[in-house]
């Protein structure tokens, strides 16, 4: 896969404030990117300067092979974004918000109509089009939130914190609707998100803190990298889980026994089969990998 955003050396500060520090990465096209902090870590400010709507202190940033100092309003056109609060007019329809959106962009008439027609089948709307959006659930403005950053048909969807607030059902909906888009028009998708279950099914995950890079990788890489492995063992009792010599800790019906790695793991069940007649092995979460990197949960309490 080519890249379709690469970043070089970036700087951004706001008088004493280094936002962002010499930072460098770089997304492939069709890829889910994750790209993860807490509040006040470079995220927003990166994402502003992507955009184009902050200036950059140095440093380079492309956008489909195009220079953003060169060419800004040739990358804002690949680029569509979703806010974590919508932008939507609450008190206009859902047609008429989609309609004065399009025109910005020159979508008018029966092109309009067209792209309205197969954003709804889509994201299924076609019910909600005469409905004001202030009228609308939590999922369903969301849904016409993503429809307007896909408008004018961007190579690049800009996600930022796009679930926050969203009930478990509708949050699994629209990630349905997204594993959509990827897949049928090969779209690349920037996601911020507080919520680690879906950094956990990114292709590649970026940790920012104090407007540095912390920690990259697949999730796969970092939870090797940066937690361990855990073998839930169940039908045993405390004295026999003690012989194992690992940290270990008392659950419901088991014991959560801790090993560095899968290595560890298999090592302790040849040596002990006896132990392991019912168990199950599971790798630690990016929430463990977060903390452990940034010594803070994404909620911003410190180890």
């Amino acid at each position: 896969m080519e890249n379709i955003i690469e970043i070089e050396h970036l700087f951004k500060s706001f008088g004493d404030v280094k936002a962002v520090q010499d930072l460098s990465f770089r997304v492939k096209e069709g890829e889910l990117f994750a790209f993860l902090g807490v509040n006040g870590a470079g995220k927003s400010t990166t994402i502003n300067i992507l955009c184009g709507q902050l200036p950059k202190d140095s440093g380079s940033v492309c956008v489909c092979g195009t220079s953003l100092d060169k060419e800004p309003d040739v990358i804002k056109r690949k680029l569509g974004v979703v806010f974590q609060n919508s932008v939507l007019d609450k008190d206009l329809s859902v047609r008429d918000n989609l309609q004065s959106r399009a025109a910005l962009y020159g979508i008018r008439g029966r092109e309009f109509q067209i792209r309205l027609e197969e954003l709804a089948n889509q994201l299924s709307f076609q019910d909600l089009l005469k409905r004001p959006v202030g009228k609308l659930s939590g999922g369903q403005r969301r849904r016409i939130d993503i429809a307007r950053a896909l408008l004018h048909r961007p190579r690049i969807l800009i996600l930022d914190e796009p679930t926050t607030g969203l009930d478990p059902q509708t949050r699994s909906s629209l990630w349905q609707v997204i594993g959509q888009l990827r897949s049928q028009e090969n779209m690349t998708v920037f996601l911020t998100t507080h919520y680690m279950e879906e950094a956990a099914d990114a292709d590649f995950v970026v940790i920012l803190d104090h407007g540095r890079i912390a920690a990259e990788g697949t999730p796969l890489t970092l939870k090797n990298t940066y937690t361990g492995d855990y073998i839930t063992i169940y039908g045993q009792e405390e004295s026999q889980i003690k012989r194992l010599g690992a940290p270990y800790q008392p659950i419901r019906d088991a014991y959560r026994v801790s090993v560095p790695n899968t290595e560890a793991a298999r090592e302790l069940i040849l040596k002990y089969p006896e132990l392991f007649a019912d168990f199950e092995i599971t790798k630690g979460k990016m929430d463990d990998v977060f903390l452990n990197v940034t010594g803070k949960k994404l909620s911003g309490e410190v180890k």
